[in-house]
């Protein structure tokens, strides 16, 4: 013997489910993306009441990333090029590489304080785990890769950002030590 529910069945689902995860993707892109090159933009040209070029260069000099002028412009570069990459969602696991490799070198140069830290690396590791989320997701439909015959998402793209990153990263931090 069969009983029916007396609960009514909600149609629960939207023709906009289909796109919600995209929709997340270019929402967390562009405004991930928009203030990482934001942050670069303030080293380099001191807007949105950043430092400018000149005292860049002069705290990383003071952190050790010696010369400091050619360590501060490639920061301000990455996170510049990395950042607008993402929000515009081309070669995207490439954008996340290069936005990783640099917050693992902000959080080397954040690690006295704590992650909690005045001045601690809790920003650098958040900016770091979005960048390597991207590089897994890719994009979404809603962006320059999506269709494209380069794009790439998935595992495999994935994990090779993270190891470019981490490559790339770590050759920083040596040249750091050795110049």
């Amino acid at each position: 013997m069969t009983t029916k529910s007396a609960v009514p069945k909600i149609e629960t689902t939207s023709p906009l489910d289909a796109v919600a995860s995209d929709i997340g993707l270019l929402i967390l892109r562009v405004v991930f993306g928009g203030l990482l090159a934001a942050h670069g933009a303030q080293k380099l040209f001191g807007w949105f009441s950043g430092y400018g070029w000149d005292a860049t260069t002069a705290m990383f000099e003071n952190m050790g990333y010696n010369p400091g002028k050619l360590f501060g412009t490639l920061a301000g570069l990455t996170e510049i090029v990395g950042g607008l990459m993402l929000v515009l969602g081309v070669l995207t696991p490439l954008a996340a590489a290069i936005v990783l490799g640099t917050m693992l070198n902000a959080i080397n140069a954040t690690w006295g304080p704590g992650l909690f830290g005045q001045g601690g690396w809790e920003m650098p590791l958040l900016f770091g785990a979005v960048a390597a989320t991207l590089a897994f997701t890719g994009s979404g439909k809603f962006s320059v890769d999506a269709g494209r015959p380069w794009e790439r998402k998935g595992f495999v793209w994935g994990a090779g950002a993270v190891v470019l990153a981490v490559a790339t990263g770590v050759v920083t931090l040596i040249l750091k030590w050795v110049l």
